[in-house]
C-alpha cells in the first residue's frame, strides 16, 4: 500500500464515519440546521470537540492554501467543500492525497 492509497482510504473512512452520525440526525430531524448547530454544543465534551474542529478548519484552510501555492498542488480547493460537507476528517487526508505525487 502506498501513502497515496493510505490517504485516500482515510478520506473515505473520514467521510463515512461522520456521515453515519449526520445521516442519523437528519433522518430523525430533517434538515433542521439550527438544531444541528445547537446539538454540536449540547454538553461540555461535545462543545469541546466542536470548538476544536471549528478552530482547526480555518487554520487548515489557510495552511493548505499556502502550501498548495508553494508545492503547486492542483485541485487543492476540493478541501473547501470537503470540510463544509464532511469536516476535517475528509479535508485533511484529501489534501495530503492531492499533495502527494506518484
Amino acid at each position: 500500500m502506498t501513502i497515496r492509497h493510505f490517504y485516500i482510504a482515510m478520506a473515505i473512512i473520514g467521510t463515512a464515519a461522520p456521515w453515519l452520525f449526520f445521516s442519523s440526525f437528519f433522518a430523525q430531524h430533517g434538515l433542521a440546521l439550527p438544531l444541528f448547530l445547537k446539538s454540536l454544543f449540547a454538553n461540555d465534551p461535545s462543545a469541546g470537540f466542536s470548538a476544536d474542529i471549528l478552530i482547526s478548519i480555518p487554520i487548515f484552510w489557510v495552511w493548505s492554501w499556502r502550501d498548495a501555492v508553494k508545492h503547486k498542488v492542483e485541485r487543492w480547493w476540493l478541501v473547501l467543500p470537503g470540510s463544509f460537507f464532511v469536516g476535517l476528517s475528509l479535508a485533511l487526508p484529501l489534501y495530503l492525497y492531492l499533495r502527494e505525487r506518484d
